[in-house]
């Protein structure tokens, strides 16, 4: 099937600004009203420990207005950057919640991280259906393919869903750049690895982002782009930039950033498919801050 002969989802956007500049999608096809939601967003207040459910609530209202149904929850990671809302979305809309299958690796490693109550699951069972690379779906009539992109995490996902692509936090605009890649089992030349199997989709493929944080020179946030404008134009790995050179370049800037603000709450929460740790004895949830490892 060649791109002009992909069917082309609609796709509609809702953007944290601020807290976490975050994008969830909602991906549906014109014909059957069918749909998918793509990393959703549950507000978390740090201050108070609070959480609320007003970005989910936006997804939920248009599902609903548009009168489609929700076949599919996705999630391209575990997020570091905010906690994840499919348990509501799954409660209010319905859906299959689905990860990468190597998921049960990020577990491992957080699980014993936050030293995890002993019935906490690391084999990613938390989840309806753990996608391998090469996987095949279906949004209504629209064909998606998903491809097991590594690097910023190893169980980073993208998503193919007709003449659009989900790439979660492996690259962002042009104009920004990519995924860092010193989390547990990330790895800047897996990324870079990742990456040119993206470029290898057609030029004209949509490619919808996770992130924008608004770089200098820019004066509103974007998240949609091409694939052959990021082939081009990719500060960090457009233009036939080398590998090694990706690498040395990656390697160095990580080496300078600080943690998310919400990377503990939110990795806990996450590997658990979006539920909260089990409550204790005294019917309170907490979530845990382990000190000086991170």
């Amino acid at each position: 099937m060649t791109q002009q002969d992909k069917a082309s989802p609609e796709v509609e956007a809702f953007f944290d600004e601020g807290a976490t500049n975050t994008v969830t999608y909602v991906v549906s096809d014109p014909e059957t009203r069918r749909c998918a939601v793509i990393d959703t967003v549950l507000d978390y207040d740090a201050a108070s420990g609070r959480t609320s459910t007003a970005s989910a609530d936006r997804v939920v209202d248009y599902v609903r207005d548009r009168g489609l149904t929700c076949d599919w929850l996705l999630e391209t990671h575990a997020h570091a950057d905010h906690l994840s809302a499919a348990p509501y979305l799954k409660q209010k809309l319905g859906g299959a919640l689905a990860i990468g299958a190597r998921i049960s690796v990020v577990q491992e490693t957080f699980g014993t991280l936050f030293n995890a109550e002993p019935g906490f699951r690391r084999d990613g069972s938390q989840f309806d259906r753990l996608f391998e690379d090469g996987d095949t779906f279906a949004v209504g009539n629209i064909e998606a393919r998903v491809m097991h992109t590594p690097g910023h995490t190893p169980a980073c996902l993208t998503y193919v869903i007709g003449d659009a692509t989900f790439v979660g936090d492996t690259i962002f605009m042009p104009d920004y750049g990519t995924a860092r890649c010193d989390f547990p089992a990330g790895d800047a030349r897996t990324l870079y690895r990742s990456i040119q199997r993206i470029f290898e989709l057609p030029d004209e493929t949509r490619l919808f982002t996770c992130h924008d944080y608004l770089p200098d020179g820019r004066d509103a946030y974007a998240w949609e782009t091409t694939v052959g404008e990021e082939r081009l134009n990719n500060i960090h790995v457009g233009a036939g930039k080398t590998e090694d050179a990706f690498v040395a370049m990656r390697e160095k800037r990580d080496a300078g950033l600080g943690m998310p603000a919400l990377i503990l709450p939110s990795i806990q929460v996450n590997i658990r498919a979006g539920e909260m740790p089990p409550a204790e004895d005294n019917g309170t949830v907490y979530l845990k801050i382990p000190l000086n490892k991170v």
